[in-house]
């Protein structure tokens, strides 16, 4: 279990489990789906991803990035879950999402009473901070696209090898900076599941990151899993959210 690759005393921070049945946590979505008059789900979908995976389908343009900010506040608020990945298609889109934290981090400390909160980009040249991201008692939001990711999943052996984040580092004990990651459990948050997680290479890039549940956001799923919320462009015109 890769979740147990970190010793305790590195990994006393991590995500605590899931604690409901399979059962319980498929009725609970059933009855949120009702709610919201969705098509109602007759199982859990699992993917090699993840055992759990809930979808929220909202049209660009309506705020889809503050939603699922919000939610890392909220999931943190009401759970105490505090390790979140953001993962993204584009460079173009990480540099969005940083931005959309900087400028609402004001505001979530508002709401959140003050709560401290740290985020960052992966970057290959200091994997060090995987490990502040593990051990770090402190609410932590990284931010990766997932071409910096996948690369470890393609091309020859020699070249997955000599991907930083499986190598051992003498500044992290000898142990890969993967492995802070996944002994911290995180909710994986998939910003554009279509362009995400669209390939197998992909899909194994993101289970390596040991996953307790996914979020999926789109506005445009191509595999709807769990549906549990849909602001469609109808809708999102009726509440004057966006132009005609």
């Amino acid at each position: 279990d890769p979740s147990e690759a970190v010793a305790d005393k590195d990994a006393a921070f991590r995500n605590g489990d899931i604690t409901l049945s399979e059962a319980n946590l498929l009725e609970n979505i059933q009855q949120v789906q009702r709610q919201q008059n969705l098509p109602v789900s007759t199982e859990l979908v699992k993917t090699k991803i993840s055992k759990v995976n809930l979808d929220i389908e909202m049209e660009t343009g309506t705020g889809k990035t503050y939603c699922y900010i919000k939610t890392i506040f909220e999931l943190n608020k009401q759970y105490g879950w505090s390790k979140f990945i953001i993962v993204v298609p584009s460079v173009a889109i990480r540099e969005g999402v940083l931005k959309n934290i900087e400028i609402t981090s004001g505001h979530f400390r508002t709401l959140y009473n003050n709560l401290p909160f740290e985020h960052f980009v992966y970057d290959a040249r200091k994997v060090n901070r995987l490990r502040q991201f593990a051990v770090s008692n402190t609410l932590q939001i990284l931010v990766i696209n997932i071409d910096a990711f996948r690369k470890n999943f393609t091309g020859s052996q020699d070249e997955r090898k000599s991907n930083v984040i499986y190598k051992e580092s003498d500044k992290l004990s000898g142990r890969q900076p993967i492995e802070f990651v996944q002994a911290s459990r995180p909710i994986v948050i998939i910003d554009e599941p279509q362009s995400v997680d669209n390939t197998d290479k992909a899909q194994e890039a993101i289970k390596a990151l040991n996953p307790l549940c996914t979020l999926r956001y789109s506005a445009t799923h191509k595999n709807p899993y769990n549906l549990m919320y849909r602001l469609d462009p109808v809708r999102a015109f009726e509440l004057k959210l966006v132009k005609q």
